[in-house]
């Protein structure tokens, strides 16, 4: 008569090991994302500027690579996302910018392979062959210009997003901007960038 009581009490006790080794397993990711989201201490000084996830979800927007192939930026899924947007005609700031950005993951040494670089490229005009070969190794995807300005925040500062390099998180967050400027020829303020994303891959426990 004792013998399903005892197999009941064997399951609930499995039961609880199983949930407490998956709590042991998940609280790096936990912690990381409490206390970057939510936990904001006055030592605290990040040249780009914190976004709020829940309020920039990354829309719909049937984005596709140079060769009209489907492709979103789910694709970089489990990696950090440096993102900027503009047009295909890139003037000198906007050369800079990607310049900067492949300096940026350069500098990350070791770490380096946690990020990837994608361009949101918002309109149909042909890229420049030689600008495609500069900037090997940067994601270029077309993207709907009207989609891509209703999504990303720009800061008093900026007249567009095109203005600024954003941050993704590995779980698909827009989670930092930085400001105009910022990602670009000016050596101190791409040393003060370089300086947040060393601190966050190492504090980070995904992507």
């Amino acid at each position: 008569m004792q013998a399903k009581p005892d197999a009941k009490k064997t399951l609930t006790r499995s039961r609880l090991k199983l949930v407490a080794i998956l709590a042991v397993c998940a609280s790096p990711l936990i912690f990381s994302y409490v206390t970057y989201y939510w936990i904001k201490p006055t030592g605290r000084t990040n040249f780009g500027e914190l976004l709020n996830p829940s309020s920039f979800p990354i829309p719909a927007m049937a984005s596709r690579t140079l060769d009209g192939q489907p492709q979103g930026l789910d694709a970089y899924h489990g990696k950090w996302i440096m993102l900027k947007v503009g047009l295909s005609d890139c003037p000198q700031a906007c050369q800079d910018q990607l310049f900067a950005m492949r300096q940026l993951r350069t500098m990350q040494g070791k770490e380096m392979e946690r990020i990837e670089r994608v361009w949101l490229i918002t309109d149909e005009q042909p890229l420049d062959t030689m600008m495609v070969r500069v900037n090997d190794g940067t994601r270029m995807l077309r993207a709907p210009a009207d989609v891509v300005a209703k999504w990303l925040p720009v800061d008093g500062g900026a007249d567009k997003a095109s203005d600024h390099v954003y941050l993704i998180d590995p779980l698909g967050h827009l989670m930092m901007r930085y400001p105009k400027g910022a990602v670009s020829s000016d050596v101190e303020a791409v040393k003060k960038v370089n300086k947040d994303l060393g601190k966050l891959l190492k504090a980070s426990a995904i992507g």
